[in-house]
């Protein structure tokens, strides 16, 4: 008699089991849906209805809603854990009643308020976990008289700026440059744009916020306390509760403004010109903001081109008499700016080159989603010529990564590094955003595209702050440092935490140990508590 054959048999031991575990992890992950829902219905009010705000993973819209704020393709693949459940609150009261039972069943509670999110910490985790989706949170509210706007976590900034401009030809407000930007994190984070030289950041313009703390309460600045308003603007809302809505204060804006942008090539003696570029773009009049990109390109040979994109609030002719004195280098004439008002420089700056009016910036989808890594690092002593030409070198050899350089000065020597979270203020003369992008697809082109960053990043340790080398927290970068969410929590957060806040993250624990001792708040790179002790 032959002896069966045993391969056969074993694949069908290791389908039953398969078929098994499926059976089973959708057995859990139903069992998480009905005890989600009856925990919410449990909380409902009249008017409240849950079902249709809650999007289980056998939902036929739950990936697209998954999908439709997740800004980088990288956290896209079928093999990224998914959340057990994305819900999707129309008022504060399901807001409220999503923490209170998120923290009653244990599962872990990931804020998502439609922004970019470049490490995808807001809707993936290795842990069970629930997205609470801000987006239908859009309400913005401007109120002239005071001079106020009061805004909801899910707006973008798009719709702030539209909104604003909606109502007033001289107010704006100083934020980020890219319009699909959400408010939730990027208020919550700090917040900076082409205004920050004048007007600072955004967060010091945030003067009253909303938030639902780890009990479900709703609390304004005056119930929240000095310390948790301190703490979420520029520490992070997430770490802290919900944020729901920030008040903010506008600023003047001109009725004209003036943009442009100049371009040139190492061959067109680039390098001379950012040597030039440190010496003026943190030091000149607060009115200018000029960011300088630089970008490795082939033009029939490997070089460097260097871009510098400006923002005057005011008139061309005062801002090319004033470069020609302290930036000859940079050659501006007249015919190269552009004047117009300053929500059309909103869509300028948004490389918004299609024609698209001021009514694209209330297109959240005017966004191209690839895959993508960012990195930051902050200048403190400007970098020779010849540091400079090292770094070219280096640029080029890699292949891809660009640097953007945006000055500091202004508004941001005057405010104390402690008033705020934010501390990277005086001192600094500009901040580096490293950035690479990549359509290919596969582990083996992402994991040549980090690979990139990773190495530039690390060729610039003598050219940038030490002691700590310093990040900005909104360009969220999990190579600094994982909290395991585990007993050396504290430990695991002091190693981002000194490289986003420096001092001030102390106070942030502190604050984060009184109002959510128990961590219920936590992701990737959250505000840890102190431990708790046995």
């Amino acid at each position: 008699m032959e002896k069966p054959n045993s391969l056969p048999f074993f694949l069908c031991v290791i389908v039953l089991l398969l078929h098994v575990s499926n059976s089973q992890a959708t057995t859990s992950r139903d069992s998480i849906y009905h005890t989600f829902l009856q925990c919410l219905q449990s909380h409902r009010n009249q008017q409240d209805h849950f079902s249709n705000i809650v999007y289980a993973q056998a939902n036929a819209s739950f990936t697209s809603v998954l999908r439709a704020f997740a800004r980088n393709a990288r956290f896209t693949s079928p093999f990224i854990q998914k959340p057990l459940l994305v819900v999707t609150p129309v008022s504060e009261h399901h807001v409220q009643a999503t923490v209170v039972c998120a923290k009653s069943i244990g599962v872990q509670l990931k804020i998502r308020s439609g922004g970019h999110d470049f490490e995808g910490v807001s809707y993936v985790s290795q842990a069970p976990f629930v997205i609470l989706d801000m987006f239908n949170f859009q309400s913005v509210t401007v109120d002239l008289q005071n001079e106020i706007a009061v805004i909801q976590a899910g707006a973008s900034l798009g719709q702030v700026y539209y909104r604003i401009w909606e109502k007033s030809k001289v107010h704006g407000f100083p934020a980020g440059a890219c319009p699909t930007v959400g408010v939730g994190g990027h208020l919550s984070g700090g917040g900076y744009g082409n205004m920050m030289r004048k007007y600072g950041l955004s967060v010091d313009h945030v003067v009253d916020a909303k938030i639902v703390d780890v009990k479900g309460r709703i609390l304004d600045k005056a119930t929240m306390g000095e310390d948790l308003f301190w703490a979420i603007r520029g520490g992070g809302g997430a770490s802290f509760g919900v944020i729901l809505s920030y008040t903010v204060k506008l600023v003047a804006v001109p009725e004209r403004v003036t943009v442009f942008q100049v371009d040139k090539t190492l061959e067109q003696n680039a390098t001379d010109l950012v040597v030039q570029w440190q010496q003026v773009a943190p030091h000149t009049d607060d009115r200018l903001f000029l960011r300088l990109v630089l970008q490795p390109v082939v033009k029939g040979q490997k070089t460097i081109r260097a871009s510098v994109e400006a923002l005057f609030l005011g008139e061309a002719n005062e801002v090319v008499t004033l470069l020609g004195k302290e930036f000859p280098l940079l050659g501006l004439k007249k015919e190269l700016c552009h004047e117009m008002g300053w929500i059309d420089s909103v869509v300028w700056w948004a490389n918004y080159n299609d024609g698209s009016s001021v009514n694209a910036l209330l297109d959240r989808n005017h966004y191209s989603v690839h895959s993508n890594k960012r990195k930051s690092d902050y200048v403190q002593t400007p970098i020779s010529r010849n540091g400079l030409i090292w770094i070219w070198k280096k640029m080029t050899e890699l292949g891809k990564v660009e640097l953007v350089f945006n000055p500091y000065g202004g508004k941001m020597n005057e405010v104390p590094s402690d008033a705020t979270p934010f501390p990277h203020r005086a001192g600094n003369l500009y901040k580096i955003q490293y950035t690479v992008s990549w359509q290919e697809a596969g582990a083996a082109a992402e994991a040549r595209f980090l690979s990139q960053i990773r190495m530039l990043h690390s060729y610039m340790t003598p050219f940038v702050s030490k002691n700590p080398r310093s990040a900005y927290f909104n360009y969220r970068d999990l190579d600094i440092g994982i909290n395991s969410h585990g007993k050396d929590n504290f430990q695991d957060g002091q190693v981002y935490g000194i490289r986003y806040f420096k001092k001030n993250f102390e106070r942030l624990v502190k604050v984060k140990s009184e109002v959510d001792r128990e961590n219920f708040f936590w992701n990737e790179q959250s505000i840890p508590s102190y431990p708790i002790k046995a």
